[in-house]
């Protein structure tokens, strides 16, 4: 079965709200085997909504809508809708009833306008809405399966999940179950060259790696009649991804780099703390996220000035002379430093030229070194990052992370 959603609102073509739920109802319907080719947007314009509505009862055997359910008057999915598939609004007296109900709960008056809400498609089924006054409603009429949600998320997901879920839980007889695999410290094309036959003759599961944030994510999908038995299609193909890129794979649940190193500190209770310059405490805020850390995480650093490594940390002013703030010895003496000073296992150093400016020739923006510690066992690593001052900052507590969670490996 494809589907096809069309989010209505003027908001969302001007950018002024994100379309969250198409997101949310595309993995959702992904998990019951329903594939989603289309996601439209509309404003709040009868003709174009029309057309559109028309486009996708073309190409889709489901239509889902979201938006337009309200009380005003450019509210106008289910007139739109009703009229396309030549059905009357009829009211409906529970509906009314429980639109009363809520203004009633939340001591505020029902305006007139309110009651159109009541108004359904003749011989529809209405999706409850607990959390607001415009219910949802379903329709199957000459093949088509076409769904009205409201465009609240915290509405439209609770009436999804508690009516239209299980629906299509019954309608499909199928689920589709995936597992997503990450990797980090080698590239897409090289990864790829690892796992190529594997992509090329996939069928059922499939594999489809793509990029992000500079991590590479390979998602493994498989569609069978039950969620045990799709795990079991996925398992056999996660084993030969895992003898190919070894170590550079680092998470199977869609876990962040952080998550893994924090959970491998907390289970192994290795205490840490962490120096940086260019980052600015983004590798502390990266770790503190995770519940629990507090067991392991002692102390986190930002000498972002020279005088602050020697001062702070009892950084050589030597070794700033000699090689630079940004360079491999600087970094290697900050983590010696740090772990000096605050007694803990393992640390992590990070110096560099985030940019716009600061950089030169020899040094250009977007250098980076490195420097983890392990019970006095140190590596460090040069990076070369490009990107906005947003993305080396990011790009250079990524490569922290793996070079700590590397030495964590070998324990």
């Amino acid at each position: 079965m494809v589907a096809e959603i069309l989010a209505v609102g003027t908001e969302l073509l001007m950018g002024q709200i994100v379309n969250t739920n198409a997101q949310y109802i595309t993995k959702r319907l992904n998990d019951v085997g329903v594939s989603v080719y289309y996601h439209s947007v509309v404003g709040d314009n009868p003709s174009r909504m029309k057309e559109c509505i028309l486009l996708a009862l073309s190409r889709a055997d489901i239509v889902i809508t979201t938006g337009g359910l309200g009380p005003t008057k450019d509210d106008i999915t289910k007139e739109t809708i009703a009229e396309i598939l030549g059905m009357k609004l009829v009211r409906h007296e529970e509906t009314y009833k429980n639109i009363r109900c809520f203004f009633e709960r939340v001591h505020r008056n029902m305006m007139e306008n309110n009651t159109k809400q009541a108004d359904m498609p003749e011989g529809c089924t209405i999706i409850p809405n607990n959390n607001g006054t415009a219910p949802g409603c379903l329709i199957e009429k000459d093949g088509k399966i076409i769904i009205m949600f409201p465009g609240p998320p915290k509405e439209m997901i609770p009436m999804f999940e508690e009516t239209v879920y299980p629906y299509f839980e019954k309608k499909t007889g199928q689920v589709i179950n995936s597992k997503m695999l990450k990797v980090f410290g080698i590239g897409e094309s090289e990864m790829e060259m690892k796992i190529l036959d594997l992509i090329e003759a996939q069928s059922n599961p499939t594999i489809a790696p793509y990029v992000n944030m500079g991590e590479v994510v390979i998602r493994v999908t498989a569609r069978s009649k039950n969620h045990d038995e799709a795990m079991g299609m996925i398992a056999p193909v996660i084993e030969k991804i895992k003898e190919r890129l070894g170590s550079n794979l680092y998470a199977f649940n869609g876990e962040t780099l952080d998550e893994v190193v924090a959970q491998l500190l907390i289970e192994q209770n290795i205490t840490i703390s962490t120096v940086e310059s260019c980052t600015g405490g983004m590798l502390a805020a990266k770790l503190v996220n995770n519940p629990g850390i507090s067991k392991v995480f002692e102390n986190g650093f930002i000498t972002y000035s020279n005088e602050s490594k020697i001062n702070v940390l009892g950084v050589n002013p030597d070794t700033i002379d000699t090689y630079g703030a940004v360079s491999k010895q600087t970094a290697i003496e900050m983590v010696r430093c740090l772990v000096d000073k605050t007694g803990t296992r393992a640390g992590i150093a990070i110096t560099g030229i985030a940019g716009p400016g600061g950089g030169t020739p020899e040094k250009p923006v977007g250098s980076v070194y490195v420097a983890a510690i392990l019970d006095g066992e140190i590596e460090s690593i040069e990076l070369n990052l490009n990107g906005d001052r947003e993305r080396v900052r990011h790009m250079a507590c990524l490569n922290a992370l793996n070079l700590l969670r590397k030495l964590l490996l070998r324990m």
